[in-house]
């Protein structure tokens, strides 16, 4: 059985005081299982369903059993669903990391007029992560408390202690979620590099004092001219880790084998993160070409082999500008990879860039250039490796687009929750490509609870079918005024769910709970899990999450089955930036179909909306008016912000460290190493719905 080592120094949860994770009563569950499939199967399968259903509930039935040995495990627990939901959400899946598990933030395009720029970007980021780390160990980071839905809940914080200490070790048939022990090892105190398909070890304490950013420039512009240096190139071992699951454990068994490689392989895993220094990938990368390039790297012909999948914190920086973090996602949720990150680039906004020159930057040692000893089937390996990502590159398929006529101030005003509005929008575009509903995925946090991760909110409801097909099948004889309660009743019944999904009252983690305590018990599995209707349940054919920010940035992943849509969303008060991933390689789905359909639902939901508030207050329609107006200027003042991102960065004394652009700011701020601005900014605390 995996394990996941706890933070040896404090129990978290006994220091927050935070409740265990409820167990919902069972025939809650089963009958909201049925309600949330009704309207999903046909009637001949939702039959069959509702009879195993019934008869998995019955009294002194088998799912009467698997409750109360649910209620036992939860007592003996702190979290009685985590190892279930992790194997199954995780560390069982066989695909390859890249694409199908691993989110990447994409950060504003940076503006490098020289190679230099690029590193000097990278030591003030490695600056960063440094004092963010100190943090961590010292426990200082303030306790996050809930946002929107029953806001003001403390959240629990142990995911945040995984960031840099954890690491994801291939299995045959599961991997192992591995987390460092300070009590039985030293701290790590280095970080590897990645340039040019090469690793090397960059300590970041040297005589027990922690590298100066002038320190850490040195190293890293050591480390590109090793990289350089082409009789000393090794293979790009790390296209090994982009491979499914089993075949890299295979893989690393055969590298295992040397002692050499077995050295390499330690100083990797124990590392604190990856910085990967990315060479070009092209001109006027677009935000939908920097998405994919963070997910897989542009294939080996790119920078496909730059990376190490296996790392929970990947920092990309590439030397056109292209820049961002890739996570391994069994470790912590986007919240937390997104509070990382906004501390990192807000440090770099607020603390200057301190390229002073020190007193110990000719005594430094030069990095060291990992080593692999290859024999002939470790390059076949390779080749089968670099062959498979290649085609995962060809089939990904994503649309990133900045949705600009309003944002949530508009739905605001409406009295409406903004993420239940763009989760029926959602609906109302997949319905629109497409002439049916499908399970729904939408991740909602349970971090009210120890070792809380998150449960499923079932957007499908049958509220949203309702509306979508009102609003899809051109009778005229459906009023505005119907379709508006309609909606609402889309709208409450989604915040319904929400709140019974963050109240751990949801059906997901349940319906596993019984399913694994089965399997546990040696028990044949039950029939209820083996229907065709459990299995249309699991296949999220539509995966959304929502992921805000307070910076100019946005997430993104892939699609979770062959024939889905990844739909990640960025709420602002004026836009919505949306990442929508598809595959190529599925003839029903096309995510820039989907962007257009999405848009086009977000659009008739607002008109619907303003017609609506007219009918019912003619004063209304003036400020509309004028509201169009204003959505015009706006639109046309975003098109030119690229334009200004670059003016910012056109007088060659400067040397631009982060472009970042905040809520509350009407410009982009370009941070330059002749800035004087303070200390960085306390990080905000932030919901992941």
């Amino acid at each position: 059985m995996p394990v996941l080592d706890r933070d040896p120094s404090k129990d978290l949860q006994d220091l927050q005081g935070l409740p265990k994770l409820p167990l919902p009563a069972l025939k809650e569950t089963l009958d909201m299982y049925l309600r949330c499939m009704r309207h999903l199967l046909t009637e001949e399968q939702f039959n069959k369903t509702h009879n195993l259903v019934k008869e998995f509930g019955a009294p002194g039935g088998v799912g009467e059993l698997l409750q109360s040995k649910l209620m036992e495990r939860r007592e003996n627990k702190a979290n009685w669903v985590y190892d279930y939901w992790l194997n199954d959400m995780y560390l069982n899946n066989r695909l390859a990391l890249p694409v199908n598990s691993s989110p990447a933030m994409v950060f504003p395009q940076q503006n490098f007029r020289a190679p230099i720029d690029s590193l000097r970007f990278a030591a003030h980021l490695i600056s960063g992560v440094l004092e963010y780390k100190t943090l961590l160990d010292a426990h200082a980071l303030p306790v996050d408390y809930a946002r929107g839905q029953l806001a003001g809940t403390p959240l629990c914080m142990e995911q945040y202690y995984r960031l840099f200490t954890s690491y994801r070790l291939p299995g045959p048939e599961r991997d192992t979620l591995v987390a460092q022990k300070s009590t039985v090892m030293p701290e790590p105190e280095h970080i590897i590099v990645a340039c040019r398909n090469q690793f090397f070890v960059l300590d970041v304490v040297i005589n027990f004092r922690r590298l100066n950013e002038r320190d850490l420039l040195t190293q890293l512009e050591k480390i590109v001219k090793m990289a350089d240096s082409a009789e000393e190139q090794l293979p790009p071992i790390g296209l090994l880790t982009s491979d499914g699951r089993t075949e890299w454990a295979e893989s690393r068994s055969v590298l295992m084998r040397e002692s050499t490689n077995r050295d390499s392989l330690d100083m990797i895993e124990r590392c604190l993160c990856l910085v990967c220094l990315d060479d070009a990938s092209g001109p006027q990368l677009s935000e939908s070409s920097r998405a994919m390039l963070m997910l897989h790297g542009g294939g080996v012909a790119k920078n496909g082999g730059n990376r190490w999948y296996d790392k929970p914190m990947q920092f990309v920086v590439g030397a056109d500008g292209c820049c961002g973090v890739v996570c391994e996602h069994s470790p912590f949720e986007g919240i937390v990879l997104v509070q990382c990150t906004e501390y990192l680039l807000k440090y770099m906004i607020g603390s200057p860039s301190k390229l002073v020159r020190a007193a110990s930057v000719s005594e430094l040692p030069a990095p060291r250039r990992l080593r692999w000893k290859c024999t002939p089937e470790i390059h076949k390996l390779l080749a089968s490796s670099a062959d498979k990502l290649q085609r995962l590159v060809k089939n990904l398929d994503i649309n990133v687009h900045k949705f600009c006529p309003y944002g949530k101030e508009f739905i605001k005003k409406q009295k409406m929750s903004p993420d239940a509005y763009i989760q029926v929008a959602l609906q109302l575009a997949y319905y629109r490509c497409h002439g049916r509903p499908v399970s729904t995925y939408e991740s909602a946090s349970i971090r009210r609870f120890q070792q809380g991760r998150v449960d499923n909110i079932r957007s499908a409801t049958p509220e949203a079918l309702a509306f979508v097909k009102a609003m899809t099948d051109g009778k005229l004889s459906t009023s505005d005024k119907e379709k508006m309660e309609m909606f609402q009743s889309a709208i409450t019944a989604q915040t319904k769910y929400t709140i019974l999904a963050i109240t751990g009252m949801a059906i997901d983690n349940h319906l596993l709970g019984l399913r694994e305590i089965a399997h546990e018990l040696n028990l044949e599995k039950p029939e209820i899990f083996k229907d065709e209707g459990y299995v249309i349940s699991n296949q999220f054919i539509l995966s959304t999450s929502q992921v805000p920010t307070t910076v100019e940035m946005f997430c993104c992943y892939g699609p979770v089955v062959p024939n889905g849509y990844g739909a990640c969303y960025n709420p602002q008060s004026d836009h919505i930036i949306f990442s929508v991933s598809s595959f190529h390689e599925s003839p029903q789905t096309c995510s820039a179909e989907f962007v257009e359909c999405l848009v086009q639902a977000l659009m008739q939901i607002r008109d619907l909306c303003k017609r609506c508030n007219s009918a019912s207050n003619p004063n209304e329609q003036r400020k509309d008016q004028m509201l169009d107006s204003h959505t015009q200027t706006e639109t046309n003042r975003q098109s030119r912000t690229p334009q200004r991102l670059s003016d910012l960065t056109k007088n060659p004394q400067t040397v631009p460290q982060v472009l970042v652009k905040t809520l509350d700011q009407t410009e982009v701020e370009a941070q330059t190493k002749t800035s004087s601005q303070g200390e960085a900014q306390a990080f905000q605390n932030g919901r992941k719905s």
